[in-house]
């Protein structure tokens, strides 16, 4: 799927902003209402980022957090003695909204999206391939990608209850919810076509091959 697949980036290199990527995403985590600790921003990341382009690992947003506090455009604070554990929790300083409001309004790394789906992958490969096997890779793809559309949905619905803030983030997971949508649709028409090949495959074998059908040596 798209989906995973392509949230799976990786982006060290630095952007036109002098940051990767993954930092601006940290920050503008940052951006949201409220203090929250690097846990939290993983979790944040989880229910929404990681539907449209990746979720990182806990210990790349707090080597993330650490560059952005270094640069000022992020503070935390330990939490006192009265909490039963330990914690530090991040905040966007004014300079690190500035910072980020002028990356998001450059346009710098908006090129076309990168589209890498494993599952196509190996239906490339289906010659190598038991088709029986194949078919079940494409059904578990279906219901996985299924799994997947429940929780944008349920981050929709949580969403749609938040202040006004989450108003843009609704708008990119409403658009995840037609991905998705559209990915289940384009699974069940390739798991038909992959039927049909098979029908196809064992008309061949059996020698009585529809007249017309052609034998063709290459895709291309």
């Amino acid at each position: 799927m798209a989906g995973r697949g392509t949230t799976q980036q990786r982006d060290e290199e630095p952007s036109g902003g002098g940051l990767p990527p993954t930092a601006w995403a940290v920050l503008g985590l940052l951006s949201f209402p409220g203090e929250r600790t690097g846990y939290e921003l993983k979790k944040w990341a989880d229910a929404s980022l990681r539907f449209f382009y990746w979720s990182p690992a806990l210990s790349q947003i707090y080597a993330e957090l650490r560059r952005l506090e270094a640069l000022g455009y992020a503070t935390s604070r330990r939490s006192g003695p009265e909490e039963p554990r330990a914690k530090r929790s991040y905040a966007i300083t004014e300079e690190g909204r500035a910072a980020l409001a002028s990356w998001a309004e450059s346009g710098q790394d908006a090129g076309p999206p990168v589209l890498k789906h494993p599952l196509l992958l190996r239906v490339w490969l289906g010659h190598l391939t038991a088709p029986d096997h194949l078919r079940a890779l494409v059904a578990e793809h279906i219901a996985r990608t299924r799994g997947e559309l429940k929780e944008v949905r349920d981050a929709l619905a949580r969403a749609d209850g938040a202040r006004e803030a989450w108003s843009h983030p609704r708008v990119a997971l409403r658009w995840s919810e037609r991905r998705l949508e559209s990915e289940v649709e384009l699974a069940e028409a390739m798991l038909d076509d992959l039927k049909c090949l098979a029908r196809l495959e064992r008309t061949a074998r059996t020698g009585s091959q529809p007249p017309g059908q052609p034998v063709a040596d290459s895709p291309t």
